[in-house]
């Protein structure tokens, strides 16, 4: 139970932080920090307590109950692979954290940097201890949206924006394909559990839909990772802070497709196919990564492709899938992470004390930087492959895989030789990054005079250093251990004890190392002056870049092919917009018909004698609504009452058919929306200027049309509503509801008790869509400013829209305003009396909001605000507070998110009372559905002044213009 705890602590600890850092106030740059660096240093103590039991080969798991009548859980899942990925990048993150504290300016909003940092650090941990598919890919998409806030952080920059926009979009698009493939796994194994589907690759490989699944998957892991020819938006990342760059490309991000190729290794690879693509794709970004960082002018461009190079060889190694090669690979992250975080920071430090990146005006920098120089000598040679250093321990392994016989097919004939000249590239591009920026006369034109940086900022660095060199000797002593827990997870139990020692003897590895160092450096010292002066890229790959392409499809698919579309079916008119659209739902509505109605389906009838009085009812609705179809022709107003008319009718009709929630809620949503479109009804053009606008078709024509629109539309209607009408009487979810509504919930009115106990969540869900839509209005309604020519109501009535309105009424203001403390002794009558009959939050909610903005109908805006102060924004927030605190209560006491509890409370002098934990929810959806109605109509009430004070002020100007 202690492990299980601490693995929840460990998943929620990174959120918990982000929230607490978000509420700092934004010059306490200290306290962000500390709490970054706690909360990550904290979850460092939770793995340290959780190695014990992963050494020993044990898989640690917790089951969060999430849904338990479907099944749906959330498992996270430790094990040795998982814990070594944690804690790498849990490590890396706290030393980012420490050299972002001296990085970043005080001008920055560094909570906010801090916050996000903490949310994505959260996601890849998720991402890392998911023990669901399904939940795996909604961590994974997690991290996309993560690290487009923290690449794009510096928002005022264009070249963060574009790059930020790029990795949202591919890695997005690829977390797509994630998705489908990890949803066909699911149904190949029949579980989405993460241990079945490792434990069913024979199923897997043998199943007909398993080449389908591999492209999506490698689709997936491929864009994340940066992988030919998904790479191009790993160089456009660089426009973030350098910790952020430091940390996504070390550690995490990228990193995480690499992560899934290896998991899945065992599982998916195997095959040809997973050798040919994996491999092919891995051994092709290596080369040319390595190629292209060769080329880059600034330094942090020249690590972002020297990254690109490595995660291609990580690729390339998972795609082998042997024993030796998992382990290399696992290795080479660790490696990797420790001298390309350090590098970041080396390049950021640089940056930050000379005020530039580019190669080709730095030089002779030992002199000024020596501590940083010697610390950024040491990380490069380790990024070469040096002796006596961890990167050439991975490379070494790497290169005895790529000799190594595996099928015999021409890529495998050729993995020596590519491996080869990838690595002469990669020791080029680090004697350049260390000869050029180190090296040769002082430069001169500096922005900033070069020195040493801040201890602190430095101290990161020497840490990572001092791993590449305590890795690179004692291999043994620092990472073996971890190094096969890490194998065995992914591999196997049965694997022996892999030990990594630095001499091997003379073989062909330690000769294709010897070849790649002095090949590599005899290119630098030739073409080094032809490199600097040359063109950021190789001549050919410059021409062809996968950057172009995606440019070019993005331009076509989201703005010349958009423009297409809009001028095919666009308009800017509502008319047409609505007419298209219900022309929809009749064709999907007479599919929908055409298979109900079949005869192999042929209903039982169900009907009862027809009522006189309730075929009177009908034909007054039905009078109302023709009626107000032509009165729209001339008066609005009038079309308004009659639209009242019909469905005043509609309520009845609910209330006949024996559903009074459905009736009260139709009436009150009746009344809103009556006064929402009398607050509009002075926004919307004359009649006679909107039929003047439709030139195309005469109005005879244009009316005809409408009418059989409307015609089909309402015999659809009646014949949808006939089928379910008249349907079998076969048992169904609702006879659920009605047998356990009182016994389950607590309450006799089912509808309240479906509402706020047995689907709680999806009225969570509706709620927060309001209170969206609320805001969304609001944010409409300030930037909005209607023409002064503007007027759906006769022009001889030109005065406030409050003044207008009351000229139409005919209840007296007075009586109006007696309504206000009627009405909300009502609303408290619907609420409390929602779990057992008709009412709820919902109605009593609308209610309120009624009696607030009858005050506003019947008196000036600046008279009722004067005296009821309403904050509708506040009321929103708290609506959903309590509404999510009834939720989490539930999960502290050991329940699923929004279980209700019921039952009788003796209270004095009244007795047994019924109480529910839904009654709190529904007091959330109260709170919440009168603060976005009354945001929304008197955000419209307010716009309706704003217009008639324009129309005041330019009549006076008219005034004064005459005299």
């Amino acid at each position: 139970m202690i492990e299980q705890n601490l693995i929840l602590i460990l998943v929620l600890l990174p959120f918990l932080g982000a929230l607490a850092a978000a509420t700092l106030p934004v010059n306490a740059h200290n306290a962000a920090a500390w709490v970054s660096g706690l909360v990550l240093a904290g979850g460092l103590v939770i793995l340290a307590m959780l190695h014990a039991p992963v050494s020993e080969g044990r898989v640690l798991r917790v089951f969060v109950q999430w849904v338990p009548s479907l099944r749906l859980n959330l498992p996270f899942r430790v094990d040795g692979f998982a814990w070594f990925f944690v804690t790498l990048v849990l490590s890396i993150g706290v030393l980012v954290v420490i050299y972002a504290r001296y990085y970043l300016s005080r001008t920055d909003p560094v909570p906010r940097f801090y916050s996000f940092l903490l949310a994505f650090t959260g996601a890849m941990v998720g991402l890392l201890l998911s023990g669901n598919i399904l939940m795996l890919v909604v961590f994974w998409e997690l991290t996309s949206i993560t690290s487009f806030l923290l690449i794009g952080y510096w928002n005022q920059s264009q070249a963060a924006r574009d790059g930020a926009r790029m990795a949202l979009i591919v890695t997005a698009v690829g977390g797509l394909c994630l998705l489908v493939a990890m949803l066909v796994l699911g149904q190949i194994v029949g579980a989405y559990d993460l241990d079945r589907v490792l434990a069913s690759g024979d199923v897997i490989r043998a199943h007909p839909l398993y080449p389908l699944v591999l492209v999506l998957f490698l689709i997936g892991a491929f864009t994340k990772s940066a992988q030919f020819p998904f790479h191009f938006w790993l160089p456009g990342a660089m426009a973030a802070p350098t910790p952020v760059s430091a940390f996504l490309h070390s550690a995490t991000m990228v990193k995480a497709g690499v992560f899934l190729l290896v998991r899945f290794s065992p599982t998916l690879g195997g095959t040809e196919l997973w050798f040919f693509a994996v491999t092919g794709t891995g051994m092709a970004t290596l080369l040319i990564g390595a190629v292209i960082a060769l080329f880059r002018h600034d330094l942090k461009g020249l690590l972002a492709y020297s990254t690109i190079s490595h995660l291609g060889l990580i690729t390339a190694l998972a795609g082998i899938g042997s024993t030796g090669a998992i382990v290399a690979a696992i290795f080479h992250i660790a490696n990797h992470a420790v001298f390309k975080a350090s590098l970041f920071m080396a390049a950021g430090i640089i940056d930050h004390e000379t005020g530039t990146r580019d190669m080709r005006k730095l030089s002779g920098l030992f002199r000024a930087m020596p501590f940083t120089g010697t610390l950024a000598i040491v990380a490069s040679a380790a990024m070469a492959g040096v002796p006596l250093l961890n990167g050439f321990l991975s490379k070494e392994m790497f290169f005895a895989e790529a000799v190594d016989w595996h099928n015999g097919t021409w890529l495998d004939n050729s993995l020596p030789y590519i491996a080869t000249a990838a690595s002469i590239f990669s020791v080029a591009y680090s004697v350049r990054f260390i000869a050029t920026v180190f090296f040769g006369p002082p430069a001169s034109d500096l922005p900033k005079q070069a020195h040493e940086p801040s201890p602190w900022m430095r101290r990161p660095v020497e840490l990572l250093v001092f791993v590449c060199l305590a890795v690179g000797i004692f291999p043994g002593l620092t990472l073996g251990p971890v190094l096969n827990d890490a194998a065995r997870a992914v591999v196997g139990a049965d694997l022996p004890h892999q030990d990594i020692a630095i001499w091997h003897g003379l073989n062909w590895p330690l000769y294709m190392s010897l070849i790649a160092m002095a090949v590599g450096t005899l290119i630098y010292i030739v073409f080094a002056r032809r490199i600097s002066a040359g063109p950021e890229g190789p001549p050919v790959i410059w021409r062809v870049r996968a950057q172009r392409i995606y440019e070019k499809l993005l331009l076509e698919l989201t703005w010349k092919l958009p423009r297409r579309l809009h001028g095919f079916f666009g308009t800017e008119r509502l008319q047409p917009q609505l007419r298209l659209l219900v022309l929809l739902a009749v064709v999907c509505l007479g599919v929908t018909l055409w298979g109900a109605l079949s005869p192999v389906q042929k209903p039982l009838a169900r009907t009862t004698a027809l009522n006189p009085a309730f075929l009177l009812m009908w034909g007054v609705g039905a009078a109302c609504a023709i009626g107000a179809a032509w009165q729209a022709k001339y008066h609005r107003f009038a079309a308004l009452v009659l639209l009242g008319g019909a469905g005043l009718v509609t309520c009845l009709t609910f209330a006949w058919f024996s559903a009074p929630d459905l009736a009260v809620t139709q009436l009150l949503v009746e009344i809103v929306t009556t006064v929402l479109l009398l607050l509009g009804l002075r926004w919307l053009p004359r009649r006679r200027e909107e039929i003047a606008a439709d030139k195309l078709l005469p109005a005879k024509i244009r009316r005809g049309r409408d009418l059989v629109i409307a015609l089909v539309s309402g015999a659809g209607l009646a014949a949808l509503s006939y089928v379910v009408m008249t349907r079998p009487l076969i048992p169904n979810v609702g006879d659920w509801f009605l047998r356990n509504a009182y016994y389950e919930g607590g309450g006799t009115n089912t509808v309240n008790v479906i509402l706020v106990d047995f689907r709680a969540f999806d009225t969570f869900g509706e709620i927060t869509v309001l209170a969206i839509v609320g805001l969304t209005v609001y944010a409409l309604l300030r930037r909005f400013r209607p023409a002064a020519e503007s007027s759906g109501v006769p022009d001889q009535q030109k005065g406030e829209v409050t003044v207008a309105l009351k000229d139409y009424m005919l209840v007296p203001s007075a009586i109006m305003r007696w309504m206000f403390p009627v009405l909300i002794v009502i609303s408290a009558y619907l609420f409390f009396r929602g779990h057992d009959l008709p009412g709820g939050g919902f109605s009593s909610g609308v209610t309120l909001a009624i009696a607030l903005l009858l005050q506003y109908i019947a008196s000036n805006v600046r008279w009722i605000e004067a005296r009821i102060v309403i904050l509708p924004i506040r009321w929103m927030g708290i609506g959903l507070l309590i509404a999510g605190a009834t939720g989490v209560g539930a999960w502290l006491v050991g329940y699923p998110f929004l279980t209700a509890h019921a039952q009788y409370v003796d209270v004095p002098l009244i007795g047994k009372v019924p109480a529910a934990t839904a009654l709190i929810f529904d007091l959330g959806v109260f709170a919440l559905v009168v603060g976005a109605t009354v945001l929304m109509l008197i955000a419209i009430a307010h716009q309706s002044l704003r217009s008639a004070r324009q129309r005041e002020q330019e009549a006076e100007a008219d005034k004064k213009e005459a005299l």
